[in-house]
């Protein structure tokens, strides 16, 4: 019984390894929007793309060792409107982004708090 286990557990434990080992990155879009938005996240070439509706939320994560070249960039932008991207340095467990019902990073929701892990891109040349 207990051979049977071992694998098992050691899956488990790999499954779970980036949700609570690794650090990431949440982006919360306010429910009070009134479109969705298209995103790009790109972890050091790791490019991922997607829309997001009004009241959800998205995330990646980086590394658990992350070197001096290491990346997280965010873009969005709504239905013809201008795209927005930051660049994002995680902490652990998560770093926390909120935007408001125009698509613009929310201050007053928190994102101040992490607002020292916010800056502007550094391979996508659109303004946050």
């Amino acid at each position: 019984m207990l051979p049977l286990l071992l694998p098992l557990l050691a899956l488990c434990l790999i499954a779970l390894w980036d949700v609570y080992v690794l650090p990431g990155a949440t982006v919360n879009y306010s429910k009070d929007a009134k479109q969705g938005l298209r995103y790009t996240w790109n972890v050091q070439d790791r490019i991922y793309r997607g829309r997001m509706s009004p009241g959800n939320a998205v995330s990646d994560h980086g590394y658990l060792f992350p070197d001096t070249e290491f990346f997280m960039e965010f873009s969005w932008a709504a239905e013809n409107e201008r795209w927005h991207c930051i660049s994002i340095t995680p902490k652990w467990p998560n770093t926390h982004v909120f935007l408001d019902a125009d698509g613009d990073i929310d201050i007053e929701k928190g994102s101040v708090i992490d607002g020292v892990r916010l800056k502007e891109c550094q391979w996508d040349l659109v303004k946050p």
